[in-house]
This record gives structure tokens, C-alpha cells and sequence, in this order.
């Protein structure tokens, strides 16, 4: 009778569709990607017509486009695209036994909580805006390599100096490995996700960092002294600072418990 052939699989076509477009719609909310998205699509609507109608010129022009823009897309957009996959590299958990993988071998060593959290405390007291990163099992190599190389034991002095306002290093982040301050003035990727409008640059950041690594990053406000906690996507504000080495540990804990898990089951 003329209708198009419509079967199961069709059906299931279309609802996968939906679903990675609905699926990288939520991942780009808050953004420009989805503005940049509607016009590719609507681009290559526009090439799909003109070349039904068959107008070769148009057709041909709008083809080069397309072909060229891809190309072009990943180029202008390669940081965004970096974190995207980090993002869901995080997020895929049955994955995970790549980075086993590479990280075979590797000691990771207990990280020492006494000296941040006591460095806390004291720049909380005095709002000093803070923001340090401890590392856990993922690699933060990339981000350390952005800022100055530090590789000094953990100490209270010593941070404070580092995040004190008038300090050369105070803008960044600071890397803490076990118990060595890698890098300071570390530039985190500040996260794209929907957060309230009172969220600093700071704690965007940490939002940011907690979502492509499994690293808890600590944040000092330095409006309000506040301290908070981000890990996994989440972040945790206004922690009292008495118990901030508990809550501090209990996420270092998580990790660990995950990692002898996944050892026993090998």
C-alpha cells in the first residue's frame, strides 16, 4: 500500500536514539553544546532537503560542510570532548579493569589527614580560600604537569604559606599524593553540571575535578570559611571542622574498601 516498512527493530532503533540523545542532553545541560548541537542539526536538515530536491550546487556546498565541520568540531572543542569521556570513564564502572590494567604495580600510599586537616582549620579561621586535591588511585599526572611542581612533604606550615592571599602560589589547586604535596596552582576542569548560583569558582572546580577522578578535594571558602568536601559528583558544604578528618577518612575508606574488593575478586 506505499507505507514504509515499520518492524521491532526499528522500533528499537528509535528508542536508542532517544535515549543517547535525552542521556547527552542531560550531560550538557548548562552549557552551549546543546545551541551548538540544534544547529548541526539543523545544518545537515537543510543539506538533507536541498539534496532530495535535488540541488546539486547547494547540496554540494552544505556536503563540504558537514564533512569539514566535524573535523572542525573536535579541534575547537577537544577539552570539552576530553572531559565528556573522562566523565563517562568515571561513570562505567564494569570498565574499570582498563585502569587496573595500567595502574598494575603502582603504590599508592596512605595519605597523612593530620596536617590538612589541622591547615584547615586554621585557614577556615582566617577565610583563606583553599582548595587541595588528594589523589587516590587515578591518575592526576595531567593536572599536576599544569601547575608547579612542588614534591615537599605534607605540612601545615607549608600550606598555609602556599594558600596564604599575597602567596605566588595561592591561585590553583594544590595535588597531595600520600604524603607529598605534588604540584600547587593546579588549574581543575569546573564542572558543567546544574549547581546553585552561590557556588564559587572554587568549589565548581572541585565539583568538576570529583566528577572525572576518584579524588577527594577539600575547599576552603574564602568568603565565608566554610569547608567543604567533593567526591563523586557530590559535594558536601559546611562541614564542622572538628569532624572533617572523619568525614575526610570515611572517603578515603570508601576507596580503599573499593580497591581491596576488586584485588580479593582477581
Amino acid at each position: 500500500m506505499g507505507f514504509v516498512p515499520f518492524t521491532f527493530v526499528d522500533f528499537v532503533d528509535i528508542i536508542l536514539v532517544a535515549a543517547i540523545m535525552y542521556w547527552i542532553y542531560r550531560m550538557t545541560k548548562g552549557t552551549n553544546a546543546p545551541y551548538i548541537f540544534s544547529g548541526i542539526i539543523a545544518i545537515y536538515l537543510l543539506w538533507v532537503v536541498v539534496k532530495t530536491l535535488n540541488m546539486e550546487l547547494l547540496s554540494t556546498i552544505l556536503g563540504q560542510v558537514i564533512s569539514v565541520g566535524v573535523i572542525a568540531l573536535i579541534i575547537v572543542f577537544q577539552p570539552e570532548l576530553r572531559r565528556f569521556l573522562q566523565m563517562i570513564g568515571m561513570r562505567q564502572k564494569h570498565f574499570d579493569f582498563i585502569s587496573r590494567i595500567f595502574s598494575a604495580g603502582e603504590d599508592h600510599p596512605q595519605t597523612n589527614l593530620s596536617p590538612i586537616v589541622t591547615a584547615c582549620r586554621e585557614m577556615a579561621t582566617t577565610k583563606t580560600g583553599a582548595l587541595i586535591v588528594i589523589g587516590q588511585q587515578s591518575d592526576l599526572r595531567l593536572i599536576a604537569e599544569g601547575g608547579i611542581a612542588v614534591d615537599a612533604k605534607v605540612s601545615v606550615s607549608l600550606l598555609k604559606n602556599i594558600f596564604f592571599k599575597n602567596a605566588p602560589l595561592h591561585d590553583g589547586a594544590v595535588i597531595v599524593e600520600g604524603d607529598r604535596i605534588v604540584a600547587a596552582k593546579c588549574i581543575l576542569p569546573v564542572t558543567q553540571s546544574d549547581v546553585p548560583k552561590d557556588y564559587g569558582t572554587r568549589h565548581r572546580a572541585a565539583i568538576g575535578m570529583s566528577e572525572i577522578s576518584d579524588a577527594v578535594i577539600v575547599v576552603v571558602s574564602e568568603e565565608t570559611g566554610g569547608i567543604s568536601v567533593a567526591h563523586g559528583g557530590d559535594l558536601r558544604r559546611n562541614i564542622d571542622p572538628l569532624r572533617l578528618q572523619q568525614v575526610l577518612q570515611r572517603y578515603l575508606n570508601v576507596g580503599a574498601r573499593k580497591r581491596t574488593k576488586r584485588e580479593s575478586a582477581e
